[in-house]
C-alpha cells in the first residue's frame, strides 16, 4: 500500500491515459465503421451510374423507339432533299486546255449576241459574257474547268434574259474566282454548295422583268439564287400630256334603222339623226408602258457532291 501511496500521481496518470486510449479506440472504431459503410454506399452508387452510362439515352423502350423513328425520318428527308438537287450537280469538273476554253467562250458570246439581236436588245460595246479579261489572254490551266462551268451558267442566264425581251443589257459583272488567282477552293465543313456570283443591270418593261425572274427559277441544269434586286424607273420625270401621240381615225357611221321595224324614238314620238365626225380621235396611252432599270445580284450555285449520312 505504501508503494501506491508513493506513486499516486503515476497511477492516476496511467489510469487517465488508459481511459483516454480506450475512448479513442471506441471513437476510432465507430469512425471506421461509418467510413466503411460510406465507402460501400459510394461504390454501389458508382457501379449503378456506370450501368446507366452503358444504356441508351432514354432507357424507356417507347422513347427509344420514338428517337429511332425521328432519326430515320430526318435521314429520309435529307436524302430526299439531296435527290431533289441532284440534277444541278455538275459532277466531276475537269480542266480543259486554255485554248479550248477560249474557243468555247467565243462560241457562247456569239450565241448570246445573236439572241439579243433577235430580241432587238442592245449590248455593251465591250460585252464578252463577263469574261472580258480573256479577250486577249488565256486562262490558267488549273482554272479552265471551273470557268467553263461558270460560263455555261452565265450562258443560261443571258439566254433567259434575251428571251424575256429587254430593251438593253447595260452591264454584266463577274467577280473573279479564286482559281483564276492561283488558289484552290476548299469547302468548309458541312458546306453543300459554292456560290458563283454575278451582277447584271438591264432595262426592260415590267412584263419582261417578270418573265426573266420566272425563267431564272426554271433553268434546266443550273440553280440561280437572287441575292438582291433593285428596281428604279428608267424615266425620272413624271409622264406629261405631250408624251401622248394622237392619231386621227375614221369615225364609224351607225347603220340606218330598218323602216319596217319601229324604233323606240318613233314610239315616243321623237326623231334622231345619226351624225358622222371624221375628226374623231382616240386617246393615246400615257401610263403603263414605262421601262425600269433593274439591278440583280445572282448566285449560280455549284452543288458539291452529296454527303453520306451516318
Amino acid at each position: 500500500m505504501s508503494w501506491i501511496k508513493d506513486h499516486t500521481f503515476a497511477i492516476a496518470l496511467g489510469g487517465v491515459t488508459l481511459a483516454v486510449a480506450g475512448g479513442l479506440f471506441v471513437v476510432g472504431s465507430k469512425g471506421a465503421s461509418k467510413y466503411g459503410q460510406a465507402k460501400s454506399e459510394f461504390d454501389a452508387a458508382v457501379e449503378e451510374a456506370r450501368s446507366f452510362e452503358s444504356l441508351a439515352l432514354y432507357p424507356q423502350a417507347e422513347n427509344r423507339d420514338g428517337k429511332h423513328k425521328a432519326l430515320d425520318d430526318y435521314r429520309k428527308a435529307l436524302d430526299s432533299l439531296q435527290q431533289a438537287f441532284e440534277k444541278f450537280r455538275p459532277g466531276e469538273i475537269k480542266n480543259i486546255s486554255p485554248q479550248d476554253f477560249t474557243n468555247h467562250l467565243i462560241e457562247v458570246n456569239d450565241e448570246v449576241r445573236e439572241a439579243f439581236g433577235k430580241a432587238g436588245a442592245q449590248l455593251p460595246n465591250a460585252f464578252f459574257c463577263g469574261f472580258e479579261g480573256y479577250r486577249d489572254a488565256l486562262a490558267r490551266g488549273n482554272a479552265t474547268g471551273m470557268l467553263d462551268y461558270q460560263l455555261s451558267g452565265i450562258r443560261a442566264v443571258l439566254l433567259a434574259l434575251a428571251s424575256a425581251g429587254p430593251s438593253e443589257l447595260k452591264n454584266l459583272h463577274r467577280p473573279s474566282l479564286g482559281e483564276e488567282d492561283g488558289t484552290e477552293f476548299k469547302p468548309l465543313e458541312a458546306q453543300v454548295a459554292r456560290a458563283l456570283p454575278m451582277e447584271i443591270t438591264f432595262r426592260a418593261n415590267e412584263k419582261s422583268l417578270r418573265a426573266f425572274i420566272t425563267a431564272l427559277s426554271k433553268l434546266d441544269k443550273h440553280y440561280a439564287v437572287i441575292r438582291s434586286i433593285r428596281i428604279v424607273n428608267a424615266k425620272k420625270d413624271p409622264p406629261r400630256t405631250s408624251d401622248a401621240k394622237f392619231e386621227p381615225v375614221a369615225a364609224q357611221v351607225a347603220p340606218a334603222p330598218n323602216a319596217d321595224q319601229p324604233t323606240a324614238e318613233s314610239w315616243l314620238g321623237t326623231e334622231t339623226t345619226t351624225a358622222s365626225n371624221a375628226g374623231t380621235r382616240i386617246l393615246s396611252q400615257v401610263l403603263g408602258r414605262e421601262e425600269v432599270l433593274v439591278f440583280l445580284r445572282i448566285d449560280l450555285m455549284q452543288f458539291l457532291p452529296a454527303a453520306k449520312l451516318p
